[in-house]
């Protein structure tokens, strides 16, 4: 499966952003994807995970509320709807994918990773 995320941009403090991810390859519409988030000098984090079906759907804490996570398999598409942005949320965004039942948490095995789409929010 291969993954490409795009969408990202500069927004200031309290704005929206849409990020998408699509996905190609034989198992890309049952494959469950997520979004990680790096920042500057910190660790990549977890921001939110979808299953394959749409069913299933988690979320970090810093970001619950604010961001959604939707698909549409039609278009083998992922989408992260990023709402009251801070600058704390500026960061480069990966989306992630595995073919692991319907698993979409930050513990899951992440097989499948696209290249970061970077987001900077201003204050």
């Amino acid at each position: 499966v291969q993954l490409q995320a795009f969408g990202g941009g500069l927004v200031q403090a309290g704005g929206f952003l849409r990020l998408s991810c699509v996905a190609s390859g034989r198992t890309g519409r049952t494959t469950n994807m997520a979004w990680f988030r790096q920042a500057p000098g910190k660790e990549r984090e977890f921001v939110g995970g979808v299953s394959w079906n749409g069913i299933y759907a988690n979320y970090a804490d810093s970001v619950k509320g604010r961001f959604t996570i939707s698909r549409d398999n039609a278009k083998n598409t992922v989408n992260l709807q990023m709402n009251s942005l801070t600058p704390e949320d500026t960061a480069s965004y990966y989306c992630a994918g595995n073919g692991d039942g319907y698993c979409s948490r930050n513990e899951c095995r992440w097989k499948y990773w696209g290249k970061g789409t970077l987001v900077t929010v201003s204050s």
